[in-house]
């Protein structure tokens, strides 16, 4: 989807030549003083509009407006939340006409949360996986065009949201790759294409070279099935080499049948999703290549399937980690944490300023907190505020959960220094106590996505989450580093 970002208002919007104008309408809003503004006061008087987010009211060929269609929609208070529904409302609902371009206009002022929120609405509303479809009715729209007053105080944040939406809908596209066609190679081979862009490096690994590095416990879980692990690991060099890193690890699995503990048959399809994670690093990165800020990020991706075969490993096998820490495995279906475990610890070679592993790690996240929020745990209170501060930035919200020690008594093994699980009471902090093992002296933080990565049901597919948190975060620590804005150029072209 193509964005562009333009100045207009109630008096020049009438004018513009597009296919379909939607016209955002506040609540409360009462202005006389050109056509345009009348006639939105005039619908909310009569009651014909809502400025409810999402109500519409079409108009065709009013004499008004120079466009052919026009869409009057209730935005609410004109917030960045409000804005962001009444936006995927509208273009939901024009996306399938014959509107090869949709034309937005803020009657009120826009901020800069607000034009990011439009945008990323935007492409929401425009995302439809297609891969392995055969017949499919495509979209004819192509462009959005978002018309602000004041397009110079929110150019910045329109750019930034633009390189988050490219990375939102990289992130959702090889989420919902079935597991056949998003293989640990094809997460690999990802990963060398968004390499093609300037200050991106990348390097995978194979089982021989993961063999000779001591990761045991990643091994283990790759060893039930025919498709070969990968270890992908992705460099951006935003800032002086100066700057430490922050390490991004996302957990790869790509397809989850829990091994020889078997899941149940229902819903196991959706095991696909299990290397959200993953993809959201892909995602932070295809942003990254996007929006170019002063920062330097390295990424992890521990690439592998679980599955169960003669060869997987059992409950009861004791592995050696890359850590020397032994590891019981007591159940063979909480890999995330053995394969993350390995990548965390190979994540110190960096001398990281952070280390943020995201996975969809444990059901147990999904009773405690549903699927609005993502499960955030970590050492640092510092590191923790600016994880939260980013995502209500973002509208990709977390919340911070307990770490107390005592947790970590269910881990005890008798038969090695730890076991991978510890019971079903707090589960998602008994995983968080586990991986915490493999990060002592390091500023860590744990994101725990197994109820915000994808939806079930009617609306089955990935969201893309926490690419929005991730960005949002690392901006902040170009900004605060003060080591220079952002660039200005959205597009950056990949490498020949």
């Amino acid at each position: 989807m193509d964005f562009e970002l333009l100045a207009l208002d109630s008096r020049t919007a009438p004018a513009l030549e597009t296919e379909t104008l939607v016209v955002l309408v506040p609540e409360g809003f009462n202005d006389l003083s050109c056509p345009l503004s009348a006639l939105v006061s005039d619908t909310l008087r009569s009651g014909h509009l809502s400025a409810k987010p999402g109500k519409m009211l079409p108009l065709y060929q009013h004499p008004a407006i120079k466009a052919p269609r026009a869409v009057l929609v209730g935005c609410g208070d004109g917030k960045a939340k409000a804005l962001g529904l009444a936006v995927e409302a509208a273009i939901a609902a024009l996306k399938s006409g014959p509107t090869r371009e949709i034309t937005v206009a803020c009657l009120s002022p826009c901020d800069g949360p607000g034009i990011r929120a439009a945008v990323l609405a935007a492409s929401r509303a425009t995302y439809e996986y297609t891969e392995t479809k055969t017949t499919f009715e495509p979209s004819v729209l192509l462009r959005v065009r978002l018309g602000v007053p004041e397009p110079d105080l929110v150019q910045s944040a329109f750019n930034e949201a633009v390189g988050i939406a490219a990375g939102i809908g990289l992130a959702r596209h090889w989420a919902d790759r079935p597991g056949n066609h998003a293989t640990p190679t094809g997460l690999a081979k990802a990963a060398k294409d968004i390499a093609r862009y300037a200050d991106i490096r990348c390097r995978v690994r194979g089982p021989d070279e993961v063999n000779k590095l001591g990761m045991g416990a990643f091994l283990a879980v790759a060893k039930g099935s025919a498709e070969p692990l990968r270890f992908i690991e992705l460099s951006y060099s935003g800032a002086n080499g100066s700057q430490a890193p922050i390490v991004l690890i996302g957990k790869g699995i790509t397809f989850d049948s829990g091994g020889i503990s078997l899941k149940p048959a229902a819903e196991m399809d959706e095991m696909k999703f299990d290397m959200g994670g993953a993809a959201s690093v892909l995602g932070v990165f295809r942003a990254l290549a996007e929006i170019r800020p002063a920062v330097n990020v390295i990424g992890l991706i521990p690439a592998c399937e679980n599955l169960p075969s003669g060869t997987a490993v059992k409950p009861g096998d004791v592995v050696t980690s890359l850590s020397g820490q032994t590891i019981e495995i007591l159940n063979t279906d909480a890999e995330g944490r053995l394969i993350l475990c390995d990548a965390l610890t190979y994540a110190a070679r960096f001398k990281p300023a952070a280390i943020i592993d995201i996975a969809t790690l444990t059901g147990a996240c999904v009773i405690a907190l549903g699927h609005l929020r993502t499960g955030l745990f970590a050492n640092d209170d510092e590191l923790a505020k600016a994880l939260q501060e980013a995502g209500e930035l973002a509208q990709d919200t977390c919340w911070r959960m307990p770490l107390d020690d005592e947790y970590a008594e269910g881990l005890k093994s008798r038969f090695a220094d730890v076991a991978n699980v510890g019971g079903r009471p707090g589960g998602a902090v008994t995983a968080a106590k586990f991986l915490q093992r493999f990060v002592e002296g390091q500023k860590w933080a744990h994101l725990d996505i197994a109820g915000t990565a994808w939806k079930s049901g009617a609306a089955k597919g990935a969201t893309g989450r926490p690419v929005g948190l991730l960005v949002s975060y690392l901006l902040m620590q170009s900004a605060s580093a003060g080591r220079g804005a952002p660039s200005k150029s959205r597009t950056r072209r990949p490498k020949k």
